[in-house]
């Protein structure tokens, strides 16, 4: 039983399943219910799908994810991020509106939930390892400005598309003239009211007397409230016969059970976008899966993840739906709200289904602005500006990788846009790991400690020359290594012993070993020891399993006070003799902080 309960994951917290987590997950379910409901259908119109779409998206799923997840509180569904793949990928195949697009939806759907499955399976979560956060933000940013410009078209009454910033941009500006007056007044109320209902709605609440977490609670319900006020609008001011697009007639009953088309040209076609959207949904569905899982001291397992997402993709490829993952928005909601088990995901299931045979008739009257407002004020929150300046302060490599991966979805579509950010974090990583740094160090008076000699003020032995390698060795950085080493010993004529310490080295590959070798024979021949200190146990084994350690001029010691000390046992009597001052010891200077590390 515990074997199977590791691939399915209900068997394990179903067993223990009480009254106590029935009546936080019914809690919680009713509360996401009513999110999500305006959320799908918004969701399925950014993917340019029919509304019915997202709800059908937001039942199956979600109990897929019930069965095989492992997170206590993430809330599986529609997403904006995935919705604008998903419209990307399957307009390059298909007109939108068409059955083939929505073919091209159930296919994306499938792929995705088979490539989940098959990584899950196969342990490989680590791929999304190559996602890095400042890629992951960047792309994020960029594509919540471009969903929000694609949503304009609807606020405004008109027609307007295009895959970029700069297409969109010039689609509005020309179709403005034709605004429609009374679209932009709906879409533009909506728009104010849930931009304030995120914000100023919980104080209001709470001014009037409700507690805290009763009014952060019904806060979430201002997308419900938009929707039915818009629908009343409507009828009463018979706005759909001034121009006011409407959703329409949604149809009414559960999601049909059926296989996505088989057409092998279609499903290749779209294999490189379901790869991207299994990727990035993983990716975005995992970090707000660990994020909740700390708070309450719980853990995730992200390979079963992949499996559990997996399966969402392939309950909405054979449920009329689409690409689906786990949602910020909703899942913190779902948290808040005291979610104890997955379950609360089935019983959203539940609502989600019972609202597709009872309210969808009520839906035929929802203006589209509405759901471009919902769009909007939810996407423009995923947006942060301000991290580009914050990551420049802390590291231009990531900084290069943000803004690169921005300016590209902008200027060139979203699948441009990861590329070139998954691109440019490899690149610029072995950039700047194959110019690996490396410190002289002496040892600080009174201690034990060995720092750089261009930050502190330490004692050096002129025969023994420390240097202290700062990244593990490969391939990319062996000749830097062999450079400095060079450089060094040439600077000092008086050296006769070089002790490489390798506290900060976790690696070394074949080419590295070569490398060193390499440096052995030409310290040997200008008659110097080469030796190592500090060196990790895992390094260790593999240096074992080689001819290096029998060949090497010197020793490997443990430490590299040990090293000096038996190299140069003069210099470490007198430093460790020496008096160490209580505070100023081992300080940094400003003054040589500029000269090196």
């Amino acid at each position: 039983m515990d074997r199977l309960a590791r691939y399915l994951p209900v068997l394990d917290w179903g067993r223990r399943y009480d009254r106590q987590a029935f009546l936080g997950d019914a809690l919680a379910a009713a509360i996401v219910t009513v999110m999500l409901i305006p959320q799908s259908l918004a969701y399925a119109m950014l993917a340019g799908l029919p509304p019915v779409v997202g709800l059908y998206a937001s039942i199956l799923p979600l109990v897929a994810y019930a069965l095989f997840g492992t997170s206590r509180t993430l809330a599986v569904g529609p997403v904006a991020v995935v919705s604008l793949l998903t419209a990307t990928a399957a307009g390059t195949v298909a007109a939108p509106g068409s059955a083939e697009y929505v073919a091209a939806a159930l296919a994306l759907a499938l792929l995705s939930g088979v490539m989940l499955v098959a990584m899950g399976v196969l342990r490989l979560g680590f791929v999304a390892n190559l996602l890095s956060h400042p890629v992951i933000s960047g792309f994020i940013t960029a594509s919540g400005l471009l969903i929000a410009a694609s949503q304009l078209q609807h606020i405004l009454g008109v027609r307007a598309g295009g895959h970029t910033l700069v297409d969109l941009g010039g689609s509005l500006v020309r179709a403005l003239p034709d605004a429609n007056v009374p679209t932009l007044v709906v879409g533009l109320a909506a728009t104010a009211f849930l931009a304030w209902a995120r914000k100023g709605l919980r104080p209001a609440l709470q001014r009037l007397g409700l507690s805290a977490g009763t009014a952060a609670l019904l806060s979430r319900t201002g997308p419900v409230v938009a929707v039915a006020v818009s629908i009343l609008a409507v009828v009463a001011l018979g706005l759909e016969a001034r121009g006011v697009a409407v959703v329409g007639d949604v149809p009414q009953g559960l999601p049909p059970l059926a296989l996505p088309p088989f057409d092998p040209a279609l499903w290749a076609a779209l294999v490189p976008a379901a790869f991207l959207i299994s990727i990035i949904g993983f990716a975005e569905s995992v970090s707000v899966a660990q994020t909740l899982a700390a708070k309450r001291r719980q853990s995730i397992k992200p390979d079963q993840e992949l499996i559990g997402l997996g399966a969402a993709n392939l309950a909405a490829a054979i449920s009329g739906g689409y690409p689906v993952t786990g949602g910020f928005a909703r899942s913190v909601v779902n948290f808040d709200a005291g979610a104890e088990t997955p379950a609360a995901g089935a019983y959203t299931a539940g609502g989600i289904a019972l609202a597709s045979l009872v309210l969808t008739p009520l839906l035929a009257h929802l203006p589209t602005a509405v759901l471009a407002a919902t769009i909007i004020v939810a996407v423009l929150s995923l947006v942060d500006l301000g991290a580009l300046r914050r990551t420049w302060a802390f590291s231009r490599f990531d900084f290069a990788a943000m803004a690169g991966t921005i300016l590209v979805t902008l200027g060139f579509g979203v699948e441009a846009g990861i590329v070139t950010g998954v691109a440019l974090s490899v690149l610029l990583h072995l950039w700047r790991t194959s110019r690996p740094h490396v410190a002289v160090i002496g040892q600080i008076p009174g201690t034990h400690h060995f720092r750089n000699v261009r930050r502190h003020d330490v004692v050096c032995s002129p025969e023994v020359l420390g240097l202290r390698i700062d990244e593990s060795l490969y391939f990319a950085n062996a000749r830097a290594i062999e450079a400095v080493v060079q450089e060094a010993v040439a600077e000092r004529p008086e050296v006769r012993h070089v002790v490489l310490n390798c506290a900060a080295v976790n690696g070394i590959d074949a080419s590295a070993l070569e490398s060193l070798e390499l440096i052995m024979h030409r310290l040997h021949d200008a008659g110097i020891r080469l030796h190592l200190s500090e060196v990790k146990g895992p390094v260790m084994d593999r240096l074992a399993r080689s001819d290096f350690v029998d060949a090497l001029t010197g020793r490997i010691f443990l430490s590299h006070h040990e090293a000096l000390a038996e190299l140069a046992p003069e210099t470490t009597r007198d430093c460790d003799a020496a008096v160490r001052p209580p505070i100023d010891a081992g300080r940094t200077f400003p003054e040589r902080t500029q000269r090196g590390r």
